[in-house]
């Protein structure tokens, strides 16, 4: 039995979150500055430290600091007094830099064939006819065999499909020119985001997340994400297609004593705003069901009420910090996100939520047994690691310490589509070609037979027509020589 994890301290007592009930998911909201990124470090190295692995995004590049210490400065010394808050433990955690753009971690590719259709079109705001042919595209690579692994892939099936579309439409389905015109310039979108780098090989190993250090502690894997919220639709397509990933990989392991791995989504908006129907009810059958799987998911998002009801209604371990409530609108906002919370008799949510410091909270987690407890009034617990970024030079130091180094570096473009379908076009070019001067060949004979040729030496043959010709142009002169001299001879 893993022991429960303090997260904060309320005017009479210690709340913990149970590791048992971690995988059954949470959020973390509240306006800009209030304190949610400490919230989540401190739940992320809790988590790390009882062997659990990690996942989050780093949207603003202040999450890297959790893998340096902590100092324990006088000032924060001072707060942790003032507010009877305990001290934490100090030190740095085990952590893998990752990034979609290279950059700032180890690359995170993820081929197009594994994006899918439905994925790969909510990245390209496709409507339903544009998602339709897409949906062939993928249909016919798989009927035909052909590996569809990066953009140039997809680029050179879409072209394949559109020049055989009489050909295929009895199969599959009318093919609109104007459709695959349509996804060609969406792609060209999409690699002005920077996604032609995310898609190829090797592909991402998820189960590279799950891993632990020499001291059993779970690895924290954190994604650069500054510049890759800068693209939301690539953002939200790797999100949900990690979470796919994961419900499909990992073996059903029913009621843990603490999850294998816990996701931590930053600006989960991006997730669902604008996202059709049929996008939205997959990420709620997968939340529902991973739980299952031993992990656990926690969005982190300004208002609860930017989730959707029906994944909202999934989360049962809360942490809601302050909202500022200047206008009418943000007023039933804050009403609405008070109403999410399960109510205390003596505390007055929608009051606190608007009362709440720097560092404050109104939280409520899962008791044992999966109930949500009251909603208290807490003041959240301190990192033992560091609050803010690590520099460039620590960064690059620990990303030179992986174990992962080499594996993802070198990026991998074997045989596929693209190669398959360009070398078809060239031997269809060069038949086409053989078939041409072939034919010119036999048309060149019949010409020098027909009209005659030069000699090597610029001896010129006659032929077939200008022999005829010569020779009626002679009969012709016999006969009027002779007409001639009979002339002459009746004449004489």
């Amino acid at each position: 039995m893993v022991n429960p994890i303090s997260i904060a301290r309320s005017a009479q007592h210690d709340v913990y979150l149970l590791p048992a009930m971690a995988n059954r998911h949470g959020c973390i909201t509240g306006a800009t500055g209030t304190g949610k990124t400490v919230s989540l470090q401190v739940l992320a190295e809790q988590f790390s430290r009882m062997g659990t692995a990690v996942f989050m995004a780093d949207a603003k590049g202040d999450l890297s600091g959790v893998s340096q210490s902590g100092d324990p400065s006088p000032k924060l010394l001072e707060r942790l007094e003032k507010l009877h808050l305990p001290e934490p433990v100090w030190g740095a955690n085990p952590v893998t830099f990752w990034d979609v753009f290279a950059q700032q971690g180890h690359p995170v590719r993820v081929t197009v064939s594994d994006m899918g259709p439905l994925l790969l079109a909510r990245m390209l705001e496709l409507n339903d006819t544009q998602q339709g042919v897409l949906s062939i595209v993928f249909k016919v690579a798989d009927d035909e065999g052909q590996l569809v692994l990066d953009l140039k892939d997809l680029r050179a099936m879409l072209q394949h499909v559109a020049d055989r579309a009489t050909e295929l439409r009895p199969r599959y389905g009318n093919i609109a020119a104007a459709s695959v015109g349509a996804i060609q310039r969406a792609l060209l979108r999409l690699e002005s985001e920077g996604a032609e780098q995310f898609f190829g090989e090797p592909a991402l190993d998820i189960m590279d997340w799950l891993r632990t250090d020499a001291q059993g502690r779970g690895m924290i894997n954190i994604l650069a994400a500054e510049r890759l919220m800068q693209a939301p639709r690539l953002y939200a397509a790797f999100s949900l297609w990690m979470l796919a990933e994961l419900y499909e990989r990992l073996p059903e392991v029913g009621d843990v004593d603490q999850p294998r791995l816990v996701f931590f989504f930053d600006e989960a908006h991006l997730l669902f705003t604008g996202a059709p129907k049929a996008l939205v009810e997959k990420v709620e059958q997968v939340v529902r069901l991973i739980r299952s799987k031993g992990v656990g998911i926690y969005f982190i998002t300004q208002n609860p009420l930017d989730i959707p009801e029906t994944i909202l209604g999934q989360l049962g371990n809360r942490i809601q910090h302050a909202l500022r409530a200047f206008t009418p609108r943000d007023q039933r906002a804050v009403r609405s996100a008070a109403q999410t919370m399960r109510p205390n008799p003596g505390l007055d949510v929608e009051a606190a939520i608007t009362e709440l410091g720097v560092g404050e909270a109104l939280v409520s987690m899962l008791d044992a047994k999966g109930s949500p407890m009251p909603t208290e009034r807490v003041w959240m617990q301190a990192p033992g690691s560091r609050i803010g970024p690590a520099s460039e030079l620590e960064r690059q130091s620990i990303r030179n310490l992986s174990t992962l180094t080499g594996k993802y570096d070198q990026a991998i473009d074997r045989e596929s589509a693209y190669e398959v379908l360009l070398q078809r076009t060239q031997e269809q070019a060069q038949q086409v070609a053989k078939d041409q001067n072939k034919q010119e060949g036999v048309l060149g004979i019949v010409n020098d037979f027909l009209l005659g040729s030069t000699g090597p030496r610029g001896g010129r043959r006659d032929g077939l027509v200008q022999a005829t010709l010569k020779t009626e142009a002679r009969r012709m002169a016999s006969k009027l020589v002779r007409g001639v001299l009979g002339s002459l001879l009746r004449s004489k």
